[in-house]
């Protein structure tokens, strides 16, 4: 499949071939589905795209991407469908009736949705004859394009090589497994992830400044540390797996008692203290569940514990990092 950008006289006329014209198709031009599409284009990927507003496509197509009149049309340009939608419902909303001319094709799927819904697009698409990677995308609408920018997708190690280097102009597009749920699990669990970094970035922030510490020479000297944090965030992952816990990184108590500290000093120069209280209660819940002498990855058992008793095996939650219009 050639990702050369295919020279086309209709970059405002309607793609109505059967057979592939494009090397692939966008559907859904919101914020995120305009920048997939500006991607594809800048890489030199032909590409034809759609949505509910025809507007919405103008900028597109005066860029070199062919305008598809309906989502049909749009399918059956490309054996590559791309679909960046407010939610699932919609996305099946608008393929479902297109079943037909999507077998055969790949449908890339970069709404965020549940691990549920995509177990049910993959099984739905898999029905039809038609490869299905369900994906996120990670850092949001401003990286698109660049290799900084993390895309991960879930769905068959095959048809996922099949597209990586059409993919890759997204930016670092990463497989995370043949299970196609696991692409949300990921989107949400990363979000999480970003929160809580940004969280605790937030909040040192804010007691530096209540120092008087230059908000931008503080930043450099956090960048810097950052380095250490994600190298415990590798070994703690070794020591989850594995279920042991040695305190090399110091127990659960001491780190309980350096948050109390952490609360006292916040206190005293007049910052809010909701972060570090976050903190202190799940060391504290560690140190209960028996896990004081261990070491600080051992808060992820009373965190696992915690969950079994107050939700059960309820796993619906949504991640809405972002409003995909249409």
């Amino acid at each position: 499949m050639s990702g050369q950008h295919q020279p086309n006289t209709a970059t405002t006329a309607t793609a109505t071939a059967t057979a592939p014209t494009t090397t692939v198709s966008v559907i859904g031009l919101g914020q995120m589905g305009t920048r997939l599409a500006q991607a594809f284009l800048a890489a030199g990927h032909a590409t034809t795209v759609w949505n509910r507003t025809p507007a919405k496509a103008d900028a597109l197509a005066a860029q070199g991407a062919v305008r598809a009149s309906a989502v049909e049309a749009a399918v059956t340009a490309s054996p590559l469908v791309v679909v960046c939608l407010p939610d699932y419902a919609t996305v099946r909303g608008l393929v479902e009736p297109v079943a037909g001319v999507l077998r055969g094709r790949v449908l890339v799927n970069l709404t965020s949705g549940t691990p549920e819904e995509a177990a049910a697009t993959a099984r739905w698409a898999g029905e039809h004859g038609i490869g299905y990677l369900d994906g996120a995308a990670m850092s949001g609408t401003r990286l698109v394009g660049r290799p900084d920018a993390l895309f991960v997708f879930g769905g068959r190690s095959e048809v996922f090589a099949t597209h990586r280097d059409v993919l890759a102009a997204l930016g670092n597009a990463v497989h995370v497994g043949d299970d196609p749920a696991h692409a949300p699990v990921y989107d949400t669990a990363l979000f999480g992830l970003a929160w809580g970094a940004l969280a605790g970035f937030y909040h040192s922030l804010a007691l530096a400044r209540a120092a008087g510490v230059d908000p931008r020479t503080y930043a450099e000297v956090a960048t810097g540390h950052m380095g250490f944090v994600t190298a415990l965030m590798a070994d703690h992952a070794r020591q989850i797996e594995e279920g042991r816990y040695p305190s090399d990184d110091g127990t659960v108590e001491v780190h309980r008692a350096a948050m109390d500290h952490l609360v006292h000093t916040s206190r005293a120069a007049g910052v809010g203290t909701e972060v570090p209280e976050l903190f202190r209660t799940l060391l504290a819940g560690a140190e209960g569940a028996g896990h004081g002498a261990d070491g600080i990855a051992s808060v992820v058992e009373a965190m696992r514990a915690a969950g079994a008793v107050a939700y059960g095996a309820d796993s619906g939650a949504t991640n809405a990092t972002e409003q995909r219009d249409v």
